[in-house]
């Protein structure tokens, strides 16, 4: 890690990043094993469609990682921005970009004192240089998003490997994905002090929704 950067406290990836992409990825392959439940399909179907599950959740993966990059570069690019400022700005409107860069309730919260204290110290660390270029980390982080979303699909194509009756496979799968979300939305709420059973059961009935409305508008 180099000089200036900020140690990642969660390894290289948040807990929130962690589950949200494997939200993503179960989403993803429950609307084609969704569309493959409203069609009278035989094994062959079945494998086919499953191909076509993994192969999309590859290609989104891939789109994740390349857009974890995008961001951690742009959100790096315009720390470096507001450093420039605030080393050209005079005291009170050099507070104000801080409050402006700060989440809204923080910003609110924090007086001129508290600010200027904030400023004081941005301004000292100015001199430390931060670098826009993105770092092994962020490549691991990337790495780890394409993962999340592939490796999601697979707990819901154990059941087609198993079962020979598509009919069941698909059942089985179905409440194996339903299942995932519960404890997507538990440790969801779990990392945000959130009531966790609650937060499973609507994270459930919210995913069976988005699929059944994607289903219904020929996804």
């Amino acid at each position: 890690m180099g000089q200036g950067e900020q140690p990642r406290k969660w390894g290289v990836l948040e807990p929130i990043d962690r589950i949200t992409e494997v939200i993503f990825g179960l989403l993803m392959a429950m609307t084609f094993i969704g569309s493959l439940s409203v069609a009278t399909a035989g094994r062959e179907d079945a494998r086919l469609m499953l191909v076509a599950a993994l192969g999309c959740n590859l290609a989104w993966g891939l789109a994740d990682a390349v857009i974890y990059l995008m961001r951690t570069w742009t959100e790096r690019t315009r720390a470096r921005t507001l450093l420039a400022r605030l080393q050209a700005a005079e005291d009170g409107q050099g507070r104000r970009l801080i409050a402006d860069a700060l989440p809204e309730r923080i910003g609110l919260a924090l007086d001129d004192e508290g600010l200027e204290m904030l400023r004081r110290q941005m301004q000292r660390d100015a001199a430390r240089p931060m670098p826009a270029r993105l770092c092994l980390d962020d490549f691991k982080a990337a790495l780890g998003t394409f993962l999340l979303v592939v490796l999601a699909t697979f707990p819901m194509v154990i059941p087609f490997l198993l079962i020979d009756t598509t009919g069941t496979a698909i059942r089985v799968s179905n409440w194996v994905a339903l299942a995932m979300l519960y404890l997507a939305g538990w440790l969801l709420a779990r990392y945000s002090g959130g009531r966790t059973q609650l937060t499973g059961v609507v994270l459930v009935a919210v995913g069976a929704s988005l699929i059944l409305a994607i289903i219904a508008l020929g996804g």
